[in-house]
């Protein structure tokens, strides 16, 4: 009889010991769920004051655009880069709108006054 409540004894004891364990097991996975809730919170807070921020430069870029259109046109020319057509500047002593040389007749080719073959 004795060997009985004994086996019995360590029967209730092993199962209070697996009760425990899965006790302590599910208040460790509360607590990282919880800390890892925490952290999510805390990133997504940082990331709406981040948007917060881009928005408001967003808008103080488009007032100083608003203010001076030029920013918004593209470059008269880039550096290393030959300016395109009307953008080109006119050769000195020539009105504009007026050819840099008169077109050459038909048949023949523009060459200097004392260069001409015949």
């Amino acid at each position: 009889m004795i060997v009985l409540l004994l086996a019995g004894a360590l029967v209730v004891l092993l199962i209070l010991l697996a009760l425990a364990e899965r006790v302590l097991k599910t208040r460790a996975r509360a607590r990282r769920l919880q800390s890892m809730s925490d952290r999510l919170v805390a990133a997504a807070a940082r990331v709406d004051e981040q948007q917060e921020k881009r928005r408001t430069q967003a808008r103080a870029s488009a007032a100083l655009t608003s203010v001076m259109p030029a920013i918004k046109r593209p470059p008269l020319s880039l550096p290393g880069v030959e300016p395109l057509g009307a953008a080109r500047p006119e050769p000195a002593g020539e009105r504009p709108g007026q050819a840099a040389r008169p077109p050459a007749p038909a048949g023949e080719h523009a060459t200097p006054a004392g260069e001409r073959h015949g």
